[in-house]
């Protein structure tokens, strides 16, 4: 998330724009699934413009119910299922597949949350905060880090590995940016990860051609 409804359309197309770059350059099927992330990522910011129109009105209606409720399912279910098993796609690893079977686990529990609650969205100094009515959040958020982060620090891929302790540092920073509302660095960070899986697929795509 960014810190206003401007922000957010800004970076969702520079991270969107990422994301095609990163589709465009795959050379390998198995690499697809984590190079499309960018692109999830920046369609999640842009999501997020919509969100901040709708902020603080008690059901919204049209496109910012939608998009609040599409902004959940993107950030809840999708995200703990789609790196881990973009990892593992992209790597073989064995040692990758508990962290893919660990966000399966975890996003189920999720995807029904926001199926069964109406997400709802304030502002919360220059942030948003969500409501989804998710049960034993901390329990599965731990989940959800564990599989996320975890999967690429095993990955046995360099770049995958630093993008790991970006992420995992990076989602710790955003975590207390939030609680003290001030401006959100979460549309920073997607960017940087982007910027790390374009590289990671450039470097891919040498590995093929030679």
């Amino acid at each position: 998330m960014c810190w206003s409804a401007q922000a957010d359309l800004v970076a969702g197309t520079a991270v969107s724009g990422l994301g095609l770059a990163c589709l465009a350059r795959v050379r390998r099927l198995r690499d697809l699934p984590l190079a499309a992330l960018p692109l999830v990522l920046g369609l999640h910011q842009l999501l997020e413009a919509l969100v901040w129109l709708g902020a603080d009105a008690a059901g919204g209606g049209g496109p910012t119910r939608w998009a609040r409720t599409a902004w959940a399912a993107i950030a809840l279910p999708l995200l703990p299922v789609l790196v881990p098993a973009g990892v593992w796609c992209a790597t073989g690893r064995a040692r990758v597949s508990p962290f893919a079977v660990l966000g399966a686990v975890v996003g189920v529990p999720l995807a029904a949350a926001v199926a069964a609650h109406p997400v709802t969205a304030r502002a919360h100094g220059h942030t948003l905060a969500y409501g989804v009515g998710v049960p034993y959040a901390t329990l599965l958020l731990a989940g959800y880090l564990l599989a996320t982060v975890g999967s690429l620090l095993v990955s046995g891929d360099r770049l995958l590995r630093l993008l790991g302790a970006v992420v995992g540092v990076g989602a710790g920073v955003c975590a207390l940016v939030w609680r003290l509302a001030f401006v959100s660095t979460w549309c920073a960070l997607a960017a940087v990860a982007s910027l790390l899986l374009l590289v990671w697929v450039g470097a891919r795509r040498g590995q093929v051609q030679s």
